[in-house]
């Protein structure tokens, strides 16, 4: 009679083993929401570094191939004029 509930039990109890797998161990369902959130997080903060790169990329290209670019940024970070030019500010 004994052996009749013993592999019962035993089942019981490697189901037990397996919900709380499932519900509190690695790789349970909130651990697998978390690390889905994460990878989001870290997918949009990787597309906004990427286009980062490409604007930094396009400066340079930019500061390589013309001094355009260069005069540009010179007027408007160091208020730098050519010889013989006026520089006019307007205060808004």
């Amino acid at each position: 009679m004994r052996a009749r509930f013993v592999v019962p039990a035993v089942l019981l109890c490697l189901l037990g083993l397996l919900q709380l797998q499932l519900w509190a161990g690695r790789g349970s369902l909130p651990d697998v929401a978390t690390l889905r959130k994460n990878l989001e997080d870290q997918k949009q903060a990787n597309l906004r570094a990427q286009h980062n790169n490409e604007r930094l990329e396009s400066e340079v290209s930019d500061l390589k191939e013309g001094i355009e670019m260069a005069e540009e940024r010179a007027r408007q970070e160091l208020g730098m004029v050519k010889p013989n030019e006026i520089l006019v500010q307007i205060a808004k």
